[in-house]
């Protein structure tokens, strides 16, 4: 596979993410057009990645067995007839509906897209492959925010939510256009796929995951309020000092791609305790604001190796079923995400935001022990 068509499998990943991503920063416009509670606005985000998560085993064991190109464009196809719908949503009901369908299918792109492009290259250098297309997903998630909610601003919430459509039916017709026939290369039954489940390194990679992504994003789901509430920043600052974060995850996927085609175990295990590392300079210089602006951008690069560990991690215990194996990362993140944020969340509740980081400790403490078992077992 070419350096162009990897790039239009990042370009498909991106739609993907911007669509889950993106309505993140129009839910308060979402609530009123529709006059609903800001809560239930947020379903939206949550429902779509509790679907995820459960689709996640799921959805691509079921696709590994057809064209990955005529699979993808399929999907691409339903995320675009979605946003489309969602757009042009007459009341609330539908347009969570429009958000739920394409969630079931969500898992199954992002999975194939990864497997297309590690096995277009050597296994070594499957990392770096890999790490491209996880540009997108960082990518997804920086520009997909503010994107549609200046559209929304300038325009209207429709031209926000049509962001959305357009990106999907752009990475739709790329890939109709420019990426190749791509036939599954064996026939995987689901019971040789579902038996990778009774390897002990798997769910030790899965626990590792759950626990790393958790001990991640538990704390940055309240980066913002940390920064104004503790630091002290102005709204201004916060959302400059969120676009530094996103934009250093896309440094961090280009290190992780080099560092894990060289010493992935190492590395592995070096990414839960650099974590470890920064919540403590976070507990020290939390409130000192020239050092959190440093931080963040050290957050960033930390956060954008993580992603691609993780998948790493899962890829590496299961490699006899790429497709179901990715379908776990998937899931293993989403829930890791909704397990850490509940923990920070509680650690809030009972010592105040100042004190987020010990949430963060918890669930990194647990990766790192299942990373290091996980290692020493490789290693054998």
């Amino acid at each position: 596979m070419k350096k162009k068509q990897i790039f239009i499998l990042t370009i498909g990943v991106f739609s993907i993410l911007n669509t889950e991503m993106g309505v993140v920063g129009i839910l308060p416009e979402i609530a009123d057009a529709y006059g609903v509670p800001i809560t239930s606005a947020g379903l939206l985000v949550s429902l779509f990645a509790l679907v995820v998560a459960f689709a996640g085993p799921t959805m691509p064991l079921f696709m590994s067995r057809f064209n990955r190109k005529t699979v993808m464009a399929g999907v691409l196809g339903v995320f675009t007839g979605c946003n489309l719908l969602a757009a042009f949503a007459p009341n609330f009901p539908v347009l969570l509906i429009a958000r739920v369908i394409p969630a079931f299918f969500h898992p199954v792109f992002i999975s194939q897209a990864l497997s297309a492009a590690s096995a277009s290259v050597e296994p070594a250098e499957a990392p770096k492959a890999v790490s491209r297309v996880m540009v997108g997903v960082s990518a997804g998630s920086v520009v997909g925010v503010p994107a549609a909610t200046a559209l929304s601003n300038l325009f209207s919430l429709r031209a926000g939510m049509l962001f959305f459509a357009a990106v999907s039916a752009a990475a739709l017709v790329l890939t109709l256009l420019f990426i190749p026939s791509l036939p599954a290369r064996e026939r995987l039954s689901y019971g040789s796929q579902l038996r990778v489940l009774k390897k002990p390194g798997v769910w030790l990679a899965i626990l590792g995951v759950i626990c790393l992504n958790g001990g991640l994003f538990g704390v940055y789901s309240y980066l913002s309020d940390f920064l104004s509430a503790v630091t002290g920043f102005s709204a201004g600052w916060v959302s400059g000092l969120l676009l530094v974060y996103g934009l250093a995850n896309i440094i961090g996927n280009t290190v992780a791609g080099q560092m894990l085609s060289k010493t992935p175990l190492r590395f592995a295990a070096a990414c839960p305790a650099l974590l470890i590392g920064l919540y403590i300079l976070l507990l020290l210089f939390g409130g000192v604001s020239w050092a959190m602006a440093a931080l963040v951008l050290l957050w960033g690069i930390i956060a954008g190796c993580v992603g691609n560990v993780n998948q790493y991690w899962i890829a590496a215990a299961a490699p006899e079923a790429p497709d179901f194996a990715n379908g776990l990362f998937l899931a293993s993140t989403n829930l890791g995400t909704t397990i850490g944020t509940s923990v920070c969340g509680a650690v809030i509740a009972s010592f105040g935001m100042r004190w987020i980081e010990l949430g963060g400790f918890a669930m990194l403490a647990g990766s790192l022990l299942f990373i290091l078992w996980q290692t020493r077992r490789m290693k054998r």
